[in-house]
């Protein structure tokens, strides 16, 4: 790595050292080395004198990201609510220095498969501690689409209102079809019959959970990152793990086994789904704008709309 660039990691180190309540030292910064992975934030692993090693996030605030702190910052939040029932890569510091916004994280060395059937365990333990409402703390991201989080006890209203409706007027705006976008408010109209006898309860997800987003410890214990975290309905968590695969039956058996779903899962699984792919074709374009209109009018014909 250049010099240049392990001086810019050091100011963010030594901003990190500044910010934290214990006055850390992270110590002369010895190599930065990239980790590949991620497609929107810069990813490295950071040694120093004083070790252990280093997680950073970065994203340049100059020419980049105006919010990137923001956005870390909800980050460390979602990463610190689950680390109370399942392992996450401990948030240290968060902030911008040197023009970068930044997340500090603990190194946590992945590899290899480990053991599926107890991150099923552990995900349905945390979907089942209690929560006292729809949203989070805070505002948050889901990769760079903000997630408006207002707390609820109203889950079809928060799942309408904070999740389909801006996808789908952002969606009007960046070319999905004026019918397509007019059918997907009509199904918002029609979540009740959804849930005609089915009521969530509110449950911490980690909320952007595919293959990508888990992994292992040497040891084999299961790890969650990049969270788009907030209470939801259960369901939503389970629906996106089967949206873009990687997850194995061994997980599905052990989850289902702690916490069994509801018979309606299996339709509600593409209304959760629609978000996700709405907020694709936001993001990329392409093909998700057909696929989500598809979804759309599958859904309303499943309830006579």
């Amino acid at each position: 790595m250049s010099e240049p660039r392990i001086q810019q990691v050091q100011q963010i180190l030594d901003h990190a050292a500044r910010s934290v309540s214990t006055s850390r030292s992270f110590g002369p910064v010895t190599a930065v080395q990239p980790v590949s992975g991620g497609c929107i934030n810069r990813t490295e692993r950071i040694s120093t004198d004083r070790g252990p090693l280093l997680f950073l996030k970065t994203l340049d605030v100059r020419r980049g990201d105006p919010a990137a702190e923001r956005r870390f910052a909800a980050e460390a939040a979602g990463l610190a609510a689950l680390a109370a029932h399942i392992r996450v890569p401990e948030p240290l510091a968060w902030g911008e220095a040197a023009g970068q916004g930044y997340l500090l994280l603990e190194w946590l060395e992945l590899g290899g498969r480990g053991d599926d059937a107890r991150l099923g365990e552990q995900l349905a333990a945390l979907h089942g501690a209690a929560q006292p409402h729809f949203g989070f703390v805070a505002d948050n991201f889901i990769g760079t689409t903000p997630q408006r989080n207002a707390p609820s006890s109203d889950w079809i209203d928060f799942y309408g209102r904070h999740r389909l409706q801006p996808q789908l007027e952002w969606a009007g705006e960046r070319g999905l079809p004026r019918r397509d976008v007019e059918r997907g408010f009509r199904l918002i109209a029609a979540l009740p019959a959804f849930f005609t006898s089915y009521m969530p309860t509110p449950s911490l997800i980690h909320g952007d959970l595919w293959g990508g987003n888990y992994g292992f410890t040497r040891d084999g214990a299961p790890v969650l990152y990049d969270p788009a975290a907030y209470c939801a309905d259960r369901e939503a968590e389970l629906a996106m793990t089967e949206l873009f695969g990687g997850f194995s039956p061994r997980f599905y058996d052990a989850y289902r086994a702690s916490a069994p779903l509801d018979a309606g899962y299996g339709l509600r699984k593409t209304l959760y789904n629609l978000y996700h792919i709405l907020n694709h074709f936001n993001l990329f374009g392409g093909g998700y704008g057909h696929q989500a209109a598809g979804m759309i009018q599958r859904l309303l014909d499943e309830v006579g709309e």
